[in-house]
């Protein structure tokens, strides 16, 4: 059966993993710029002094990515074709405030994403724009230690007025922060926290949270304001957690992975911190500078969606070393399942789970679901007459596609969208690689940053669009 009338089919990518143009428009540097390619990437011992600067001779993949800035109106094009209604992407927020603190942005990169967004209104496309997606600017890491410092709230304040105001009738969904639940699992990636020596990370982490929480807030606030039409939503790194067995202990212990990773929703959808949280906050002493401002605009400003990412579902224990290998995952290891099949990375694949996390969401929050990120990444061969016949990224799609829409068939969950990761060949966020390719679009570059750039349809390219064109009718 289709899907609903109206529904948002399209893909989701990052300005850090596709734009490029790190030095040019006036841009400037970000976290996400710096961080290291392959093993280095997230071994903060061996990669921190990769991670303020650029290292002479270092290959650093988010450098050029793909050269969207250059290539935009051919990608975005090659989206219409496959009949994308809407397109997710991401503000590089040092395009906009090179530093981050100037009081006045930066005209250049203001105009670069009118650009990009009037040539999706062109092509029919609605943006749906994650106004952080990662990226913090390099000057607000060094000065101000990035998240951890409230100073970020009043910035992210001026950044987001910016926004709204000069794509004021050009966008309408916004997402505050990606996968918030990150920071828990890479600092630097996720908010640019450079953790000191003897420093409690743990208690970095959650200030960093609670003040993205609260800037997330204002944002809200500050769009409705500025245009009652736009919707705002939150963003998840998602995927249930099951137990390994019945056991009690391992009920519990997956129990508490989810609240680790629910505890941001709950925030921005429900107003307050939950119960459990507090809890622990108190239990490891763990101040995260809460004032009652902070309290009133959690509480008054909740956010109108929800959306997520998921690749795989999880599973733990009570007593992880005692059943068995460590599974791997979106920065989310656990304990290996044995009912699930793998990818070339390790990845679980869990259709099923798929529609497990979306009614665990549906049920918890009753708020208006949008899938911002789903897709495999695979090692693509070429064939001689030029063809990618990428016949298992179609098969996991198809599998998660069927899952969502039994989700909104059968349990009755409102979906407002779909949009898969990445449409196009990007590089990985997890090891900056790009042979780890997700797309529907093939991009020639290598993990090194070798290659003509050239974009080639893939055999999934066609069927997504025979699967939009049917509204989710024809799924092959």
């Amino acid at each position: 059966m289709p899907f609903p009338k109206g529904f948002l089919w399209g893909g989701a990518t990052a300005a850090n993993q596709c734009e490029g143009g790190y030095d040019e428009g006036g841009r400037g540097l970000a976290n996400v710029d710096v961080i290291p390619h392959g093993s280095e990437r997230n071994d903060v011992s061996r990669g921190l002094r990769r991670m303020l600067d650029f290292e002479p001779g270092y290959y650093y993949p988010a450098q050029t990515g793909i050269d969207f800035y250059h290539h935009y109106r051919e990608d975005i094009a090659l989206f219409a074709e496959m009949g994308f209604k809407v397109f997710r992407l991401s503000i590089a927020w040092s395009r906009i405030f090179p530093n981050g603190d100037e009081e006045e942005p930066n005209e250049a990169g203001l105009a670069f994403y009118e650009d990009v967004f009037r040539c999706c209104r062109e092509h029919g496309i609605e943006p749906l724009v994650t106004i952080t997606h990662f990226d913090c600017p390099i000057h607000l890491v060094k000065k101000y230690g990035a998240w951890r410092n409230r100073t970020l709230i009043e910035l992210y304040k001026r950044l987001v007025k910016v926004l709204f105001n000069r794509y004021r009738g050009l966008v309408r969904w916004w997402i505050t922060f990606n996968e918030m639940n990150m920071i828990l699992h890479r600092p630097f990636m996720g908010a640019g926290i450079v953790l000191e020596p003897g420093e409690n990370a743990r208690e970095a982490e959650y200030r960093a949270a609670h003040n993205e929480l609260v800037a997330s807030a204002w944002a809200t606030k500050i769009a409705h304001e500025v245009d009652p039409e736009n919707r705002v939503g939150c963003m998840l790194a998602a995927g249930s957690y099951y137990p390994y067995s019945c056991r009690p202990e391992d009920v519990r212990a997956a129990q508490v992975k989810n609240q680790e990773d629910l505890f941001f929703v709950d925030v921005q959808a429900r107003g307050r911190y939950p119960g459990y949280a507090l809890k622990m906050l108190e239990r490891e002493g763990i101040d995260v500078g809460m004032t009652a401002e902070d309290e009133r605009i959690l509480a008054e400003n909740t956010v109108d969606f929800i959306s997520f990412s998921y690749y795989s579902s999880r599973c733990t224990a009570g007593d992880p070393d005692s059943v068995g290998g460590v599974a791997e995952g979106n920065a989310f290891a656990g304990v290996e399942n044995p009912y699930v099949r793998t990818s070339d990375w390790g990845w679980v694949i869990d259709p099923l789970g798929f529609r497990i996390t979306i009614n665990d969401l549906w049920d918890r929050y009753q708020k208006p679901l949008f899938v911002v990120e789903n897709g495999l990444g695979a090692y693509d061969e070429v064939l001689p007459d030029g063809t990618i016949e990428d016949d298992y990224r179609i098969a996991y799609l198809r599998e998660h596609i069927e899952a969502m829409r039994d989700a909104i068939e059968q349990d009755g969950v409102e979906m407002l969208g779909y949009t898969t990761w990445g449409p196009i060949d990007l590089v990985s966020a997890g090891s900056g690689e790009m042979e780890k390719r997700y797309g529907f679009i093939y991009v020639d570059r290598d993990n090194l940053g070798n290659g003509t750039l050239e974009r080639r349809r893939k055999k999934s390219f066609y069927w997504y669009q025979q699967a939009i064109a049917t509204n989710g009718g024809d799924l092959g």
